[in-house]
């Protein structure tokens, strides 16, 4: 007779289908060309995360944060997940706490947009916003030993929990959606860092394939990320949270993972919303300013190829779109309250795409280490 399964076990097996049926049901991003008629030889693709069931690239965390956790037994029938974040990975997670029946509870900080608000409630969850961006940590460990819960702690496991060798991962994604283009194998793979954990999944997946490409990290200005790069200094911390939503960090988080990559721009937030802009402007609908953030990292990439006599491809993401941030970065009230009207920089952005004109300002406001330094 064989041994009755405990219920818990049955349990994580059912909810462990679920999730694997959703991915089923759900088609990959779209690799989205955009023209750089100021960069002739140079081709930059978009990967569009946006197209992703809730909306942005930490779907794909959220998916390996709850696989990861029911594979390791911490989430159990009843769980309250909580997690801490600055919102679109909030609203992933509360899509696949709904899809388990779970409760979900998302600590955040208190300036984070009503949109996202809305749509972590929208999924069925809620927000528990505190004031200082900082106690984040804390907070959410604090409410999930209140509650019984599990605190999934993005920042910790986003590089572990992903399968950076394939399983569809964003690397293998790209790389093989690629393989039709002019420069099937990109020169530069260009992300933002909020956990980490993407730049360590393009990194490690590059070495691991033996690819000649090389990864590019972009950072915000209020944020520790480039000066860990640079230093190796763990224990920095800054007072101020990011203004760039969903990238930089206040603390070198544990997902970052300086080693895989290859070279890391640091951009002034105002260029980065001027950026996002102006590519929402070309591309005719909004999208996020830690896109901008992206966008401007892939040409400081770009330019470093035609300086070099270079040609072949880059690709960064496209992290969400901007329907979440109408009240914050695409709001020109907003954005002047904040010291981020930037009419006249989206404009020299434009200009930068088309014709390949860097505005001076930009070139000395941002930082490059790495490879970009040479």
């Amino acid at each position: 007779m064989p041994t009755p399964v405990p219920a818990a076990h049955t349990w994580v097996r059912a909810a462990i289908r679920r999730i694997e049926a959703d991915f089923q049901r759900s088609a990959d991003t779209h690799l989205v060309p955009l023209p750089l008629p100021g960069f002739p030889g140079i081709d930059l693709y978009l990967k569009d995360e946006s197209s992703h069931p809730t909306g942005s690239l930490k779907h794909r965390l959220a998916r390996s944060l709850f696989l990861y956790a029911l594979c390791n037994g911490w989430l159990r029938e009843g769980s309250t997940v909580v997690e801490s974040s600055s919102g679109s990975t909030a609203v992933s997670e509360a899509y696949f706490a709904r899809l388990l029946g779970l409760p979900f509870v998302a600590v955040m900080p208190a300036t984070v947009s009503g949109e996202k608000i809305k749509a972590i409630e929208f999924q069925g969850g809620r927000s528990h916003l505190v004031d200082d961006p900082t106690q984040i940590y804390a907070e959410s460990q604090r409410l999930a030993d209140e509650l019984g819960g599990h605190y999934m702690d993005q920042f910790t496991y986003a590089e572990r929990a992903t399968d950076w060798r394939g399983n569809n991962n964003i690397a293998e994604s790209i790389i093989a959606q690629m393989r039709c283009e002019p420069h099937p194998t990109p020169a530069w793979i260009v992300c933002s860092a909020g956990t980490g954990g993407t730049l360590a999944t393009m990194g490690r997946y590059a070495r691991y394939g033996c690819l000649p490409t090389q990864v590019c990290g972009a950072d915000a200005e209020r944020s520790v990320f480039f000066d860990y790069y640079e230093s190796g200094d763990a224990s920095l911390r800054i007072e101020q949270g990011s203004r760039i939503e969903g990238i930089g960090r206040p603390r070198v988080e544990a997902s970052f993972v300086p080693g895989v990559i290859d070279a890391m721009v640091k951009l002034p937030d105002l260029w980065s919303v001027a950026a996002m802009r102006a590519l929402s402007d070309h591309l005719g609908r909004p999208v996020g300013a830690s896109t901008g953030t992206n966008l401007l990292a892939a040409l400081a990439c770009a330019e470093q190829m035609r300086v070099q006599g270079q040609v072949g491809s880059i690709v960064t993401l496209l992290c969400d779109g901007g329907e979440r941030y109408c009240h914050t970065y695409h709001d020109p009230a907003w954005l002047a309250a904040q010291g981020l009207a930037c009419d006249d920089s989206a404009q020299a952005v434009a200009d930068l795409l088309q014709h390949g004109r860097w505005p001076a300002s930009l070139r000395q406001g941002w930082r490059l280490a790495g490879a970009l330094a040479v």
